[in-house]
């Protein structure tokens, strides 16, 4: 047997110690041809690494046992799995960093915003002539079309037109002017 070999493990108790030995003799080695092979992407070269030790452990019982052989096994899979990620890669749709967190205060404040509005409008809705607020609550809120909404209030389309203009009119006249 080669010095530099990894002896395959006999017993439980000699897995840990195997795996140890298998880590510190070919881990640096494998990273910098993973790194080569994920064009220098440490973190992927570091979870390669990780996947082909998994895997000569799940398969320590059929290694071989000399140190090139090993060596030779180590270095196809890990070229192996690299090509596999890079397939899964390919596969997916282009993934996206993390989120940027200081947009969450401008959604916040834009959500502020919604609110602020929706309350001045239920305040000026009172304020407005009945038959122009049945005519905005028929259609903005309600969601009616001028069709539906003539139907709903027994007047004709036209009618149902013009009372809408001049119920925005006077709805933005009883808010006033917006800042900006």
């Amino acid at each position: 047997m080669n010095n530099n070999a990894v002896p395959s493990p006999v017993s439980d108790e000699s897995h840990d110690s195997w795996m140890r030995d298998l880590h510190g003799t070919h881990a640096d080695p494998l990273r910098r041809y993973l790194i080569r092979l994920t064009l220098g992407e440490p973190h992927l070269a570091e979870d390669l690494l990780q996947e082909t030790m998994l895997r000569a452990w799940r398969h320590r019982a059929h290694l071989p046992t000399d140190h090139e052989g090993l060596r030779r096994w180590l270095f196809t899979v890990a070229k192996r799995i690299a090509i596999d990620a890079l397939r899964a890669k390919q596969a997916r749709p282009t993934e996206i960093g993390t989120a940027d967190i200081s947009l969450l205060s401008a959604a916040s404040s834009a959500m502020d915003d919604v609110v602020s509005a929706v309350q001045t409008v239920r305040q000026a809705m009172p304020k407005l002539t009945p038959a122009h607020r049945a005519v905005l609550i028929e259609l903005y809120l309600l969601g009616r079309s001028v069709e539906e909404a003539a139907v709903q209030l027994g007047i004709p389309e036209g009618t149902v037109k013009s009372r809408a203009h001049y119920a925005l009119r006077s709805l933005r006249d009883v808010i006033g002017p917006i800042d900006e």
